[in-house]
């Protein structure tokens, strides 16, 4: 459990991140972290996760430590998995004692092939990861806001210029975050009885992992290869921490940021 407050002092807000070892994940989780929130960080990789929290939160000693500093906690979890993300909300309760955000981040392109040349297999884990592993996470911090007190809190789900908009071989990925906008509505309907807000960023070519082709490379829909712009993750997760810290009273229902310059408005 968390150490008591000091006399005073008024607790960090808690957040939950997945897909927080590295990109927009970890970006927004340093973000929220230098803003006062305690974070939570989900994903399959632990030393990743456990480098984002060294970056998160320094360690700091001696009296210049602030009385209620913001926490990590480290959860290696697969969000495919109904049992690791029921572990994973636990671990969260039992270590914070309540949620106020969760950041439904984790995602995967899938491989960039023709349509007729996608698995079943990849087919399913972009899918399974993307879609109802964004679903399996909303319910249970829904589960979780609806039953703690002070009641609600707000779920953030990464969507993509993809909702929009798709790219060449990329029907599994772009049918996901179309299935995203659906899932953002129907959870900001159905949590408005209980304070729980509910919005989606869409976010277009962030300087990530995922998007190392687009500044070598990648392909358009008129048939060439063109590099393309693209912003700094911390431009998306300044977003983020926005959209987070806003009273339950108001929800950002949608944004997009994107990297000025990139050929998604007009014809490029």
């Amino acid at each position: 459990m968390t150490t008591p407050d000091t006399p005073g002092t008024v607790p960090a807000p808690i957040a939950l991140i997945t897909g927080a070892g590295s990109g927009i994940g970890r970006a927004v989780a340093l973000a929220l972290a230098g803003a006062g929130w305690s974070v939570a960080l989900a994903g399959r990789r632990p030393e990743a996760l456990q480098e984002t929290a060294r970056l998160a939160v320094p360690p700091v000693d001696g009296p210049e430590a602030p009385a209620a500093a913001p926490a990590t906690l480290c959860v290696p979890a697969d969000v495919t998995r109904p049992d690791q993300v029921d572990a994973l909300f636990t671990a969260v309760r039992e270590r914070f004692g309540r949620l106020d955000l969760l950041f439904n981040n984790a995602g995967t392109f899938g491989p960039p092939v023709p349509l007729d040349e996608l698995s079943y297999a990849d087919w399913s884990t972009v899918v399974d990861t993307n879609l109802t592993g964004a679903f399996l996470c909303a319910q249970a911090a829904f589960r979780t806001m609806k039953e703690q007190r002070p009641r609600g809190g707000r779920i953030i789900n990464n969507g993509s210029v993809s909702a929009h908009a798709p790219r060449p071989h990329s029907i599994a990925y772009t049918a996901t975050k179309h299935a995203m906008t659906g899932l953002t509505k129907s959870l900001s309907l159905d949590g408005r009885p209980y304070d729980i807000a509910c919005g989606q960023l869409d976010i277009g070519n962030a300087a990530t992992e995922m998007t190392g082709r687009m500044q070598t490379g990648i392909l358009q829909a008129d048939g060439t290869t063109a590099v393309e712009p693209v912003m700094d993750a911390a431009d998306a997760a300044r977003t983020v921490l926005h959209m987070a810290q806003l009273p339950l009273t108001a929800n950002v229902q949608f944004a997009t940021v994107m990297a000025t310059a990139m050929p998604y408005i007009g014809r490029g």
